[in-house]
Protein backbone atom coordinates (compact mmCIF):
# COMPACT_ATOMS: atom_id res chain seq x y z
CA UNK A 1 0.00 0.00 0.00
CA UNK A 2 1.20 3.24 -0.70
CA UNK A 3 -0.51 5.28 2.12
CA UNK A 4 -3.79 4.75 3.55
CA UNK A 5 -5.74 8.15 3.13
CA UNK A 6 -8.70 9.23 5.34
CA UNK A 7 -12.48 9.83 4.48
CA UNK A 8 -12.14 13.58 4.24
CA UNK A 9 -8.83 13.17 2.09
CA UNK A 10 -10.81 10.93 -0.19
CA UNK A 11 -13.97 13.09 -0.32
CA UNK A 12 -11.55 16.09 -1.77
CA UNK A 13 -10.06 13.82 -3.87
CA UNK A 14 -13.26 11.93 -5.60
CA UNK A 15 -15.15 15.32 -4.83
CA UNK A 16 -17.56 13.83 -2.64
CA UNK A 17 -19.33 14.70 0.20
CA UNK A 18 -17.27 12.99 3.36
CA UNK A 19 -21.11 11.18 4.47
CA UNK A 20 -21.85 9.82 0.96
CA UNK A 21 -17.75 8.37 0.94
CA UNK A 22 -18.47 6.62 5.01
CA UNK A 23 -21.75 5.66 3.06
CA UNK A 24 -20.25 4.06 0.21
CA UNK A 25 -17.97 2.17 2.35
CA UNK A 26 -20.10 0.76 4.28
CA UNK A 27 -21.79 -0.47 1.83
CA UNK A 28 -19.14 -1.91 0.16
CA UNK A 29 -19.14 0.62 -2.96
CA UNK A 30 -15.74 2.07 -2.46
CA UNK A 31 -13.00 0.01 -1.85
CA UNK A 32 -12.16 0.44 1.92
CA UNK A 33 -10.12 -0.63 4.67
CA UNK A 34 -12.05 -0.37 8.02
CA UNK A 35 -9.43 0.08 11.53
CA UNK A 36 -11.42 -0.05 14.65
CA UNK A 37 -14.35 2.22 13.76
CA UNK A 38 -12.73 4.33 10.94
CA UNK A 39 -12.23 3.33 7.31
CA UNK A 40 -9.00 4.50 5.84
CA UNK A 41 -8.32 3.62 1.54
CA UNK A 42 -5.52 2.65 0.02
CA UNK A 43 -4.92 5.43 -2.83
CA UNK A 44 -3.51 2.55 -5.05
CA UNK A 45 -6.91 0.51 -4.50
CA UNK A 46 -8.99 3.47 -4.81
CA UNK A 47 -7.43 4.89 -8.14
CA UNK A 48 -7.58 1.11 -9.75
CA UNK A 49 -11.68 1.52 -8.41
CA UNK A 50 -12.20 4.79 -10.73
CA UNK A 51 -10.26 3.15 -13.60
CA UNK A 52 -12.40 -0.13 -13.37
CA UNK A 53 -15.77 2.55 -13.26
CA UNK A 54 -14.72 4.77 -16.21
CA UNK A 55 -13.62 1.53 -18.06
CA UNK A 56 -15.93 -0.72 -17.16
CA UNK A 57 -13.82 -3.94 -17.45
CA UNK A 58 -14.69 -6.18 -14.59
CA UNK A 59 -11.98 -8.10 -12.93
CA UNK A 60 -12.72 -11.77 -12.57
CA UNK A 61 -12.77 -13.94 -9.60
CA UNK A 62 -13.34 -17.89 -9.16
CA UNK A 63 -14.80 -19.15 -5.29
CA UNK A 64 -13.54 -22.92 -4.98
CA UNK A 65 -15.57 -23.74 -2.18
CA UNK A 66 -18.02 -26.82 -0.87
CA UNK A 67 -19.53 -25.02 1.30
CA UNK A 68 -22.10 -22.97 -0.41
CA UNK A 69 -22.31 -20.04 2.21
CA UNK A 70 -18.88 -19.12 1.51
CA UNK A 71 -19.81 -18.59 -2.20
CA UNK A 72 -22.76 -16.32 -1.49
CA UNK A 73 -20.41 -14.04 0.82
CA UNK A 74 -18.01 -13.65 -1.91
CA UNK A 75 -20.61 -13.13 -4.62
CA UNK A 76 -22.24 -10.64 -2.39
CA UNK A 77 -19.27 -8.74 -0.99
CA UNK A 78 -17.65 -8.21 -4.68
CA UNK A 79 -20.57 -8.13 -6.58
CA UNK A 80 -21.09 -4.82 -5.00
CA UNK A 81 -17.66 -3.61 -6.06
CA UNK A 82 -17.73 -4.37 -9.81
CA UNK A 83 -16.36 -7.77 -9.95
CA UNK A 84 -17.39 -10.64 -11.96
CA UNK A 85 -17.57 -13.80 -9.47
CA UNK A 86 -17.93 -17.51 -10.27
CA UNK A 87 -18.37 -19.80 -7.72
CA UNK A 88 -18.45 -23.15 -7.61
CA UNK A 89 -18.31 -25.94 -5.28
CA UNK A 90 -17.06 -28.48 -7.42
CA UNK A 91 -12.69 -29.13 -7.81
CA UNK A 92 -13.43 -30.75 -11.39
CA UNK A 93 -15.65 -27.84 -12.33
CA UNK A 94 -12.73 -25.61 -11.10
CA UNK A 95 -10.35 -27.09 -13.42
CA UNK A 96 -12.73 -27.05 -16.68
CA UNK A 97 -13.28 -23.22 -16.00
CA UNK A 98 -9.66 -22.45 -15.81
CA UNK A 99 -9.27 -24.35 -18.93
CA UNK A 100 -11.80 -22.22 -20.77
CA UNK A 101 -11.84 -18.63 -18.53
CA UNK A 102 -9.14 -15.95 -17.47
CA UNK A 103 -9.31 -15.09 -13.57
CA UNK A 104 -7.70 -12.23 -12.03
CA UNK A 105 -7.49 -13.88 -8.54
CA UNK A 106 -9.00 -17.67 -7.11
CA UNK A 107 -10.15 -17.86 -3.89
CA UNK A 108 -9.22 -21.84 -2.91
CA UNK A 109 -10.81 -23.82 0.13
CA UNK A 110 -8.16 -26.52 0.66
CA UNK A 111 -10.27 -29.53 2.16
CA UNK A 112 -12.28 -29.91 -0.78
CA UNK A 113 -14.58 -33.78 -1.30
CA UNK A 114 -13.22 -34.37 -4.65
CA UNK A 115 -10.00 -33.23 -5.56
CA UNK A 116 -8.41 -31.58 -2.23
CA UNK A 117 -7.24 -27.70 -2.41
CA UNK A 118 -3.44 -28.77 -2.57
CA UNK A 119 -3.94 -30.37 -6.03
CA UNK A 120 -6.51 -27.99 -7.61
CA UNK A 121 -3.77 -25.60 -6.57
CA UNK A 122 -0.92 -27.60 -8.12
CA UNK A 123 -2.99 -27.96 -11.49
CA UNK A 124 -4.05 -24.30 -11.44
CA UNK A 125 0.41 -23.63 -11.40
CA UNK A 126 0.52 -25.78 -14.32
CA UNK A 127 -1.80 -24.00 -16.15
CA UNK A 128 -0.56 -20.22 -14.99
CA UNK A 129 2.72 -19.71 -12.84
CA UNK A 130 1.42 -16.34 -12.19
CA UNK A 131 -2.13 -17.20 -11.16
CA UNK A 132 -3.39 -14.97 -8.10
CA UNK A 133 -4.09 -17.51 -5.71
CA UNK A 134 -5.88 -16.73 -1.77
CA UNK A 135 -6.40 -20.79 0.19
CA UNK A 136 -9.15 -20.57 2.65
CA UNK A 137 -8.94 -23.50 5.62
CA UNK A 138 -10.21 -23.76 8.72
CA UNK A 139 -6.80 -26.11 8.92
CA UNK A 140 -3.61 -23.80 8.27
CA UNK A 141 -1.62 -26.46 10.12
CA UNK A 142 -2.72 -29.24 8.09
CA UNK A 143 -0.59 -32.05 5.96
CA UNK A 144 -2.91 -30.34 2.58
CA UNK A 145 -1.11 -27.26 3.34
CA UNK A 146 2.46 -28.40 3.36
CA UNK A 147 1.38 -29.89 0.29
CA UNK A 148 0.24 -26.54 -0.90
CA UNK A 149 3.12 -24.74 0.04
CA UNK A 150 5.56 -26.32 -2.64
CA UNK A 151 3.47 -25.03 -5.38
CA UNK A 152 4.25 -21.50 -4.65
CA UNK A 153 2.86 -18.36 -2.97
CA UNK A 154 -0.33 -17.47 -1.88
CA UNK A 155 -2.21 -16.16 1.09
CA UNK A 156 -3.99 -17.84 3.45
CA UNK A 157 -7.26 -17.01 4.72
CA UNK A 158 -8.71 -18.98 8.25
CA UNK A 159 -12.05 -19.85 8.38
CA UNK A 160 -14.81 -18.76 9.02
CA UNK A 161 -14.28 -15.44 7.19
CA UNK A 162 -15.74 -12.27 6.92
CA UNK A 163 -16.57 -9.48 3.97
CA UNK A 164 -13.29 -7.31 5.99
CA UNK A 165 -11.57 -10.60 5.37
CA UNK A 166 -12.21 -11.02 1.65
CA UNK A 167 -11.44 -7.06 0.99
CA UNK A 168 -8.02 -7.56 2.64
CA UNK A 169 -7.01 -10.35 0.69
CA UNK A 170 -8.19 -8.41 -2.50
CA UNK A 171 -6.36 -5.62 -1.59
CA UNK A 172 -3.30 -7.85 -1.41
CA UNK A 173 -3.62 -9.00 -4.81
CA UNK A 174 -5.53 -6.33 -6.55
CA UNK A 175 -3.21 -3.07 -7.47
CA UNK A 176 -3.47 -2.09 -10.96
Amino acid sequence: MSGLLTVDEVARYLKLDPVTVRRKAAGGEIPAIKLGRRFRFDKDEINSWLHKCKVGGKRHVLVVDDEPLVGKLFKSTLEKLGYQVTTTMSSFEALERLTREHFDLIFLDLKMPELDGSELFRHIREKNHSARVAIITGYPESELMVKAIQYGPFVVMRKPISSTDILTALATFIKD
